[in-house]
């Protein structure tokens, strides 16, 4: 169970990128790009060696695999539907934040490592933006343990919800809340843009400007993995409020996020970088309003 549980988790994290590649491609009436090119650009990367500044120490050289092995294990702590992962425990959900955290301190020391004042922009930005969407991150986790009265993944989405039209209303909220933190955590449109190349208004691809070869396909890896966890996430709450299985969690992660963020990129501009505080204070707002809405479900009362 925990090795098919892995292996739809690596699958999920492969999948996504391409299908907002050809999402985008299509809405935007393109051929576009094979769905796997992300996987070959990887592949060239990893043969590739590494060069490094000579004013960087040993942290800029550490962070990429700081930055991969923490999205690794995070990502272990999460069940694709009813499969069990390979790491549980009670309160896994803290680590699972914190794990993330720990990554993205990595990248930043590793930019102001640099000593680039674009790369220190990027930095500041990444620090304001993650200390911003940290604390929607955890009333989601607090909410989704009021529900399920667990404070493990693994219990939490073992939980069956039954026909409780209250409790699936909060499920779908949660979804959608952490599909909105997908885009912060991922630096995608409307908050940031990974195809972009202006310094001036880039945040996580700017700090990764002096990294190359086998370090920067090891941080993009983490991406993938980092967009995969927080994807199965909102698919195991979608799935938990109507068949929580294993064949209903791993397809719908995918969709719900490739198809989300492929079709917004197309559609929408990027944020000026001043409204981006805004909206992620909005995911928070709302984060906090179905926490409140939980905990009122939780202790039977009833709003007139």
């Amino acid at each position: 169970m925990e090795a098919l549980n892995t292996l739809l988790l690596l699958l999920t994290a492969l999948a996504i990128p391409g299908l907002i590649n050809r999402t985008r491609a299509r809405l935007a009436g393109r051929k576009g790009i094979r769905f796997a090119q992300h996987l070959y650009d990887v592949a060239l990367l990893l043969r590739k060696g590494a060069v490094y500044s000579t004013t960087t120490s040993a942290l800029f050289r550490i962070a990429p695999s700081v930055s991969l092995g923490s999205a690794l294990v995070a990502a272990l702590f999460i069940p694709v539907g009813n499969l069990q992962p390979v790491l549980s425990f009670d309160g896994d959900l803290v680590a699972f934040a914190y794990l993330l955290a720990l990554g993205r301190l990595a990248i930043i020391l590793a930019a102001m490592d640099t000593g680039s004042s674009f790369e220190g922009m990027g930095a500041s930005r990444e620090a304001l933006y993650g200390a911003l969407v940290e604390p929607a991150l955890m009333l989601v986790f607090g909410t989704l343990a009021l529900i399920s009265g667990f404070t493990s993944f693994a219990s939490i989405f073992s939980t069956e919800i039954g026909e409780d039209t209250q409790l699936i209303v909060v499920l779908l909220l949660v979804a959608y809340i952490l599909t909105k933190i997908v885009f912060t955590e991922s630096g995608r449109i409307p908050v940031d843009d990974p195809r972009t190349h202006l310094e001036l208004t880039m945040i996580h691809e700017v700090m990764c400007l002096d990294y190359c070869g086998v370090d920067l396909a090891f941080i993009k890896m983490g991406t993938w993995l980092k967009t995969a966890a927080f994807s199965l996430l909102a698919a195991d709450a979608v799935a938990a409020a109507f068949c929580p299985r294993w064949w209903i969690a791993a397809p719908l992660a995918v969709l719900l996020t490739g198809l989300s963020v492929g079709v917004v990129e197309s559609t929408q501009a990027r944020n000026k970088l001043a409204r981006n505080t805004t909206f992620i204070l909005t995911v928070a707002a709302l984060a906090a309003l179905v926490y409140f809405t939980a905990y009122l479900l939780r202790l039977n009362i009833v709003v007139q």
